[in-house]
């Protein structure tokens, strides 16, 4: 009986579902095809590939840097502010980018703006402020039910930016990106609630007890919690590299641009399926087995795809194969951190794992950026990523983690 009350309606849960979805949805369809502006801002300004790829490189930081902050803030004072921000920021980003078209003017609006937005409303906030309303059993739905919309976003948007590009510019592809940026302002709002007991008064009480810096502690001495930073760190270096650079890697083989807008479209495309199962299989497979499988199956992809003629055939087969377990690995990671720690200060755990994330990200859109320069092509980034993602696949065995059989409530 009281297990019933305490849990939130069906229709409630889809209801938060939904409007998170939808959030990341405008966030990452905005911040993912970032890569689609390289050669065209180039073409216009004049700036050296290497100057923008660090530009965007900062923006990876930055990302990953404000979600452990703006994730204790909405962990303290509710999610629906910093959601608001963040829409507001992104959109102020995108808009202003066309008219600071210098190095320093990237590196504040793709760099900063744009990417402290995109912070805002991204995984640790939406993940963590879902979790608190939800029963534990349906936490690794949710997680993957949410970052299917950030895939879903860099299919949709993909398409669409290059649309723009092609027939009025980068310029009007940056406006476009601004006013639908705006769109996730209303979405902050069936997020505002705080969060309620789903597992009974002890396990509330228990985790009311523990303040922000004592958790924080607690997770920093563990070393379950370090190895799925490794992990999440080679994640950002693949996915950062080939956002920034899959374009150039394209272009390199002489294909045209909408090679990359139909590859980037696939990614998305895929991760909606990837992510979605990842979130269903965390209720019933250990979840450090599901991203063990995920790394190691990325160094046998990128090997296949450096051995395969470069033709489109070969890219949109690439992207589909990759595209499966892109961000998939948020669900697993996400339920790991809730698993190991509890829901109450996911948003800030889960944010500090992604700062990790973005730290590889800073690596891998720059030096892919620098490799291009120095050598002429990515073919080192290429055999770098192959061995990150062999470390990744062995960092996430010894993770401390029971059965999800034994342990239904384990959070």
């Amino acid at each position: 009986m009281s297990a019933t009350l305490a849990t939130p309606a069906p229709r409630m849960h889809w209801g938060l579902l939904l409007a998170a979805s939808a959030t990341l949805m405008i966030t990452m369809g905005a911040r993912q095809t970032t890569g689609l502006f390289v050669a065209p801002i180039h073409q216009e300004t004049g700036i050296g590939i290497a100057a923008i790829s660090f530009a965007l490189a900062i923006g990876q930081f930055t990302w990953g840097a404000v979600q452990p902050v703006f994730g204790a803030v909405a962990d303290k004072r509710g999610s629906t502010g910093v959601l608001v921000l963040g829409a507001v920021l992104l959109s102020l980003g995108l808009a202003l980018t066309p008219h600071l078209t210098s190095p320093w003017g990237l590196m504040f609006t793709l760099g900063v703006l744009t990417a402290a937005g995109a912070g805002a409303g991204s995984f640790s906030i939406l993940i963590g402020a879902t979790a608190q309303q939800l029963a534990p059993e349906k936490r690794s739905f949710a997680a993957g039910f949410i970052n299917a919309g950030g895939s879903l976003g860099q299919f949709v948007f993909a398409p669409l930016v290059q649309a723009v590009i092609a027939f009025a510019g980068w310029a009007s592809a940056m406006y476009t990106l601004a006013v639908a940026s705006l769109l996730a302002i209303p979405l902050a709002f069936p997020l505002r609630k705080k969060a309620v007991a789903t597992t009974g008064a002890t396990t509330a009480t228990a985790i009311g007890d523990i303040s922000l810096k004592q958790q924080i502690a607690i997770a920093l001495r563990d070393r379950s919690y370090w190895m799925l930073h490794l992990g999440f760190f080679t994640c950002g270096v693949h996915i950062a590299f080939l956002v920034t650079h899959l374009p150039g890697e394209v272009a390199l083989c002489g294909l045209p641009a909408s090679v990359s807008a139909v590859a980037l479209m696939l990614i998305g495309l895929f991760n909606v399926a990837g992510s979605l199962i990842a979130g269903a299989l965390g209720q019933r497979v250990r979840m450090k087995w599901i991203l063990a499988v995920m790394y190691a199956s990325r160094a046998v992809m990128i090997a296949l795809y450096l051995v395969s003629p470069p033709t489109p055939l070969t890219f949109y087969i690439f992207a589909a194969a990759l595209g499966f377990t892109w961000l998939a690995t948020v669900p697993p990671t996400a339920g790991l951190v809730g698993k190991l720690f509890g829901p109450r200060y996911l948003g800030t755990l889960f944010g500090l794992t992604l700062l990790s994330h973005q730290v590889g990200g800073f690596f891998g859109a720059w030096l892919g950026g620098l490799a291009l320069e120095r050598f002429g092509d990515y073919t080192w980034m290429w055999y770098a990523d192959m061995v990150l993602a062999l470390i990744a696949a062995v960092a996430n065995l010894p993770i401390r983690e029971t059965s999800p059989k034994a342990v239904p409530e384990a959070a």
